[in-house]
């Protein structure tokens, strides 16, 4: 007789010891049971599905989509750079500096970004004469996200014990060592969850920069809609695309996670 592979529904820890096989199994049941109720939802719906109208504007929404897509790219490395420093900042021992990074991040993270769009694009662009809708869309998510990662990254920062810097400064470690061979390594490990959620609201947040007429692909899905009168049509295929640019995210989170945990 051959030998049985048993399945298991159960697993405590991270699923990482669970067999290929049982994952696969425990994957299709949820996605065949989530497809089921979609299904029967979509088939009770009232509704003339005019996709063909929707389908001569194929161009626009892959223009806008990856419009979204360098946008979103330039914003998540602009956000980085301006998050680590303003979380350095934070533990910097200069007061205006620190002070400042306090309220940079309670400022951004206390006003909607559909304000701060308009008052960046409508008042301070217009103060320094930047015309580029493009550029100040790209700097004001970045401004917008990289508060939270900045919170996110001095959160795990302070999340390393405080006897790991003295012993590293004990054994002659200087502070950027101390930085790169103790902190980095258990700090990646434990924001790359948090930090791969920010990165996609981000992403999902760049369709509020259609308020100041961004050609991205939030605004180019309405302007379908407009043209067609096809609302489900016209916004299903938005909803694909956000999605096709957050699960790999999503999926290198979980990637990186793995490859940077270490025994504590």
């Amino acid at each position: 007789m051959g030998r049985l592979i048993p399945v298991v529904w159960c697993q405590p820890d991270d699923g990482s010891n669970v067999p290929l096989i049982s994952r696969i199994i425990a994957f299709a049941v949820v996605f065949l049971l989530v497809s089921a109720v979609f299904l029967f939802a979509f088939s009770q719906l009232q509704y003339g599905w005019n996709w063909q109208a929707v389908w001569q504007y194929r161009q626009k929404f892959l223009q806008g989509w990856l419009i979204t897509v360098l946008m979103s790219a330039a914003a998540l490395c602009l956000s980085l750079l301006i998050s680590v420093f303003f979380a350095l900042a934070r533990r910097s021992r200069l007061l205006p500096l620190r002070y400042l990074a306090m309220l940079y991040v309670e400022v951004v993270r206390g006003t909607p970004l559909l304000v701060q769009i308009l008052v960046f694009f409508y008042v301070v662009a217009d103060a320094f004469g930047i015309g580029n809708r493009y550029a100040v869309g790209i700097l004001t998510l970045a401004i917008f996200s990289g508060a939270y990662l900045s919170e996110i990254i001095r959160a795990g920062i302070e999340s390393v014990g405080e006897s790991q810097l003295e012993s590293a400064y004990a054994i002659g470690l200087t502070r950027y060592q101390t930085y790169r061979f103790v902190i980095l390594p258990q700090v990646v490990r434990r924001i790359m969850p948090p930090l791969a959620g920010q990165f996609a609201s981000l992403i999902k947040d760049s369709s509020l920069l259609s308020i100041i007429a961004v050609s991205e692909f939030t605004l180019n899905a309405q302007e379908v809609n407009s043209f067609t009168f096809s609302t489900l049509e016209s916004y299903l295929p938005l909803a694909v695309g956000y999605l096709l640019l957050t699960l790999p995210i999503s999926l290198l989170s979980r990637y990186l996670e793995q490859k940077y945990r270490y025994a504590t």
